[in-house]
């Protein structure tokens, strides 16, 4: 069971079920979804699930030096899964999405590729360059959005506004996360804002972008790209972005900064069910 549950952490359950959960919302927004065959959803789904639980555990592989002094209770650094145990596991992963991919259609399985590849520019050389970094991480979060538009064959403009704002609030939270990790960042010579500028610069910065995400939020409800009942469930959204803001702001200890990064992942499931929300519900 040690084990069992050494892979599913690995995984990281939550961020596979947005990402699987994001390729359906992608679809929705572009698409009426009882118009999509429901084997390209379920397709669309398990391949999300599958590459981000791959680029998870990949991530994990190249980072258990630094984990082994941030976190070192993680599945590889702790020894429950041995670093050539998570290297098959994500093989099989990525196999597993590469496939459901090329089930779907021959965009898809092209975007699938992009976004590996954006992954494995991300682990072995941008990871070091800080805000770049950042930057290629927020790429592959919003792409399963675009996966999820090319299963309906229409990108519409509620899924451009919508990548957009993911791609700002993540880009704040790759930052907030750079602040947990700075003393073994340093160790490894990684860019990032927190070790290049200082933990409470790096605040600033990623507050900045979970701001600019907020300021963007009204604008799909206002050009009537989504329905009334967009509103209740972004609000949620965006006062937790401006609260999260808050609590960064006055306090940039590693302890409050996890914090703050968890709450970050909690206000982008409100942001999913709001947009989904806001084009099934009339």
């Amino acid at each position: 069971m040690g084990k069992i549950f050494g892979y599913l952490r690995l995984m990281r359950p939550v961020n596979c079920f947005m990402m699987g959960v994001a390729v359906i919302v992608g679809a929705s927004l572009s698409s009426n979804l009882i118009e999509i065959p429901l084997h390209y959803l379920v397709l669309g789904f398990i391949s999300g699930v599958s590459l981000t639980a791959a680029s998870m555990t990949i991530n994990d592989y190249y980072d258990r030096e630094i984990d082994a002094v941030n976190e070192p209770n993680r599945p590889i650094p702790s020894g429950v899964i041995k670093p050539k145990e998570a290297l098959i596991f994500a093989s099989v992963l990525t196999t597993i999405g590469f496939a459901a991919a090329s089930l779907t259609n021959i965009t898809c399985f092209l975007i699938a590729i992009f976004a590996w590849l954006v992954f494995i520019l991300y682990t072995t050389v941008g990871k070091r360059s800080g805000l770049p970094g950042n930057f290629l991480v927020s790429t592959c979060v919003v792409i399963p959005f675009i996966y999820g538009s090319a299963i309906s064959g229409i990108i519409q403009l509620s899924v451009l506004f919508f990548v957009s704002m993911v791609f700002l609030s993540n880009t704040g939270r790759e930052i907030t996360k750079g602040i947990v990790d700075v003393h073994g960042d340093k160790m490894r010579n990684v860019k990032t804002l927190a070790v290049t500028y200082g933990e409470k610069t790096a605040a600033i910065i990623a507050v900045w972008f979970y701001l600019l995400a907020v300021l963007l939020s009204p604008i799909p409800w206002i050009l009537g790209i989504v329905s009334f009942w967009f509103i209740p469930l972004v609000t949620i959204t965006d006062l937790g972005l401006i609260a999260s803001s808050l609590m960064l702001l006055k306090n940039v200890s590693r302890e409050n900064t996890r914090k703050v990064k968890n709450m970050i992942l909690l206000w982008f499931i409100f942001g999913l069910l709001a947009f989904m929300f806001g084009v099934l519900v009339e």
